[in-house]
C-alpha cells in the first residue's frame, strides 16, 4: 500500500500519518516502511544538535502498520490503542533511517486485538513490544 491507500484504512492525516508504505505478507505479518527524514516536528526539540526519533513516534509507526492486519474490519471504524506492554528501545533512530516495521497478531477477544511488533534499521532491532488495540 502506498500512503494513499493507507489513508482508506487509517484517519490519520498530516504530519501523524506516519507509514510511507505498508503491506500484508501471506504469512499474516504486516509490514510497513518510514524514512525519517529529518525536517519531522518531533525532531526540531529531541534534541537540537543530537536529533533522536523519540520512543513513542517509532510506537505510534508500529500501530500504524499493525493496523493493515486488520484492515478489512476498519472500514467506518477506527483502531485505538488499549495498551503498550513490555516495549524495549534498544537502537536510535536518526534521521536518514529507514525505519522497517513488522507487526503480527498474537491473540484476539472481542474487539480486542494484541500484536507483536518491531521496529529495525538496517536489520538491527531498535523497538519491540506488544500492541493492544480496540477496534472500535
Amino acid at each position: 500500500m502506498n500512503r494513499d491507500e493507507i489513508m482508506e484504512i487509517l484517519p490519520h492525516r498530516g504530519s501523524m500519518l506516519l507509514l510511507d508504505t505498508a503491506s500484508l505478507d501471506p504469512d499474516g505479518t504486516a509490514r510497513g516502511t518510514y524514512l525519517a527524514r529529518g525536517d519531522e516536528w518531533f525532531f526540531d526539540g529531541h534534541f537540537p544538535g543530537n536529533p533522536v526519533m523519540p520512543g513513542v513516534v517509532q510506537c505510534e509507526i508500529i500501530a500504524q502498520a499493525s493496523c493493515t492486519l486488520f484492515a478489512g474490519e476498519l472500514r467506518g471504524r477506527t483502531a485505538y490503542y488499549a495498551g503498550i506492554d513490555k516495549v524495549r528501545f534498544r537502537k536510535m533512530v536518526r534521521p536518514g533511517d529507514q525505519l522497517e516495521v513488522s507487526a503480527k497478531e498474537l491473540r484476539r477477544k472481542l474487539n480486542v486485538v494484541v500484536v507483536q511488533g518491531e521496529a529495525r534499521v538496517n536489520g538491527e532491532l531498535c523497538a519491540s513490544g506488544e500492541f493492544s488495540f480496540i477496534l472500535a
